[in-house]
């Protein structure tokens, strides 16, 4: 699933292409990527885009208000075009008119100089876009949860490089409940961007295990996690914007060469050599290294916990030790 960074380098992409350029017209390949029904999509066609947000792992499109007849009480606000990627759903920028061909092709945004296009690979159609009048509408999309970037809610970016959390505001908001770092760190809820990846980048730069409890950190480690979820953070944003000012993000994906630890299962580990590890649950895998985050210890594979039992190897010897059997 597309994450801060990510989302990010889409709404970089996309501001000097729509910002300011009329949305001609709204084309739905499939009905199901619809969520709302009123205002209606059609209602869009022909406004003016005014501004690009990002909404946790969203990315809202602001156009001119609706017409409304009578009076109009309060300012009615932009009208926001939502998009959520979900797991699988990326954005493409084509010709203008571009046919949407294929099964994966779901959605198209036409303007003068191109259209936005919205596919999702595999047979599952999570990816969603839904039309919202105002703030309120968007408050009501919106997990809630803690912003790292003081211009995030407003802008979807961090390259001012200005921090909106503190530190103590970071440590309430995770150990409001007692959870494990990794669960505690993709909770939209709590933390709003991060995901599978870049909270495997993140624990591993604060040299922290997955599975430690938040009620159990201690002062030290709290700076630790704080300073390395910025910093990760920053870097990615920074990273990947500074590409998408230059061409527009096709390749988003969740595992890049340059990543330390997620996706990278067997191969070394930057700091310290050895072979990174992984837990596997349902459709998602967390990946650590071992001797920098666990103190050597290897966390149990569900799959592979029910299959060895008592035979499960606790430490990276006992690990290569099976291996070589």
């Amino acid at each position: 699933m597309p994450e801060l960074p990510d989302i990010t380098a889409y709404i970089t992409a996309l501001e000097p292409r729509i910002v300011g350029q009329t949305l001609e017209r709204v084309r739905l390949q499939s009905v199901f990527v619809l969520r709302t029904v009123d205002p209606p999509v059609s209602s869009v066609e022909g406004k003016t885009v005014r501004g690009l947000r990002r909404v946790g792992k969203r990315i809202a499109i602001g156009v001119d208000p609706l017409q409304r007849q009578g009076p109009v009480v309060g300012d009615p606000g932009l009208v926001w075009l939502v998009l959520h990627l979900m797991i699988a759903g990326r954005l493409h920028w084509k010709a203008p008119g571009a046919k949407l061909a294929g099964r994966n092709a779901l959605l198209a945004l036409d303007f003068p100089d191109g259209s936005l296009t919205l596919t999702e690979a595999g047979s599952k159609r999570r990816a969603s876009l839904h039309v919202l009048r105002g703030e309120e509408g968007l408050r009501s999309v919106d997990p809630g949860g803690l912003e790292i970037f003081s211009n995030e809610s407003a802008k979807g970016g961090a390259n001012s490089g200005e921090f909106c959390a503190n530190l103590d505001e970071f440590r309430a908001a995770l150990s409001f409940e007692n959870r494990t770092l990794k669960r505690a760190l993709t909770d939209p809820r709590i933390v709003s961007g991060i995901g599978n990846a870049y909270s495997d980048e993140i624990l591993h730069a604060a040299r922290l295990s997955p599975i430690a409890l938040t009620n159990k950190l201690k002062p030290e480690e709290w700076e630790r996690l704080f300073t390395a979820t910025r910093e990760t953070l920053a870097v990615w944003v920074e990273r990947l914007s500074s590409e998408a000012r230059r061409i527009f993000p096709e390749g988003v994906t969740a595992f890049r060469p340059e990543m330390a630890v997620h996706g990278r299962f067997g191969q070394p580990c930057p700091r310290c050599g050895n072979p990174v590890q992984r837990i596997r649950y349902a459709d998602n895998e967390t990946n650590y290294c071992a001797v920098c985050q666990t103190g050597g210890k290897v966390l149990a594979d569900r799959s592979l916990s029910r299959l060895l039992g008592s035979d499960w190897p606790r430490t990276l010897e006992e690990l290569e030790a099976l291996k070589r059997r």
